[in-house]
């Protein structure tokens, strides 16, 4: 099997799960930029990540959240993914909640947590799962962009039998141009395959646990099953 990644991951990864039976390229099909945003007193407010890119430009721009839990102001931090947790530990933060998309974390707050305020660091593109959801049960919440995604249009040529997807602005950036209907379809997660079958009817096989190793494992029981 000859598999188009949508973004750069690790080849020690993709080595170790994937063996020598597989073949690979990536293609970049969206552009990080971060935002100049100027910091402010984040107190009272509880803390929304749901990407990496959103932790790292967060930190560059300045802000410091209060880990410190005595005070009753302390920043709780909510995260979308382990990638985006294990950042927030990078920077010397934990986490008071990881879900595995952004639908699971709207459900666990307003079950749980709907008292508290938050503001939400993403890129420009973040879907809008979270501020439609949390503010109809009156829950305050306000995006804070600190992050733009520039979508690069890329137009593929080459011999693929699998295309993997890892985000909804991936998606979108590479059906511009290109079809889905030649590949084996792998997502990340529900959220992207939302955005993906948008373009397709065919059948899109999904982490359900959101992340690369999952994501790999099916990689390798698809193409065993294949065989």
């Amino acid at each position: 099997m000859k598999i188009l990644f949508t973004k750069k991951v690790s080849k020690l990864m993709i080595s170790k799960k994937l063996g020598s039976h597989f073949s690979y390229d990536f293609v970049d099909v969206i552009k990080i930029n971060p935002l100049k945003v100027k910091p402010f007193d984040l107190m009272d407010y509880s803390l929304i990540f749901t990407s990496v890119n959103a932790v790292q430009a967060f930190f560059e721009n300045g802000f410091k959240p209060n880990e410190n839990f005595v005070d009753r102001n302390y920043n709780k931090i909510y995260a979308v993914g382990l990638q985006t947790k294990k950042e927030l530990r990078k920077n010397g933060f934990g986490t008071f909640k990881v879900a595995k998309h952004a639908k699971e974390l709207s459900e666990f707050i307003i079950k749980n947590n709907s008292k508290e305020k938050f503001l939400h660091f993403c890129g420009n593109l973040a879907l809008n799962v979270l501020n439609k959801a949390l503010p109809l049960q009156n829950i305050t919440y306000r995006k804070i962009p600190v992050y733009e995604t520039q979508l690069l249009y890329p137009q593929i040529s080459g011999d693929y039998d699998a295309v993997c997807f890892f985000s909804p602005s991936g998606v979108r950036s590479f059906t511009k141009y290109n079809s889905l209907e030649n590949y084996t379809i792998f997502s990340i997660g529900e959220t992207t395959e939302s955005e993906i079958r948008k373009f397709t009817q065919k059948n899109i096989i999904t982490s359900t646990e959101s992340n690369l190793d999952d994501l790999l494992s099916l990689i390798a029981a698809q193409n065993d099953g294949n065989s």
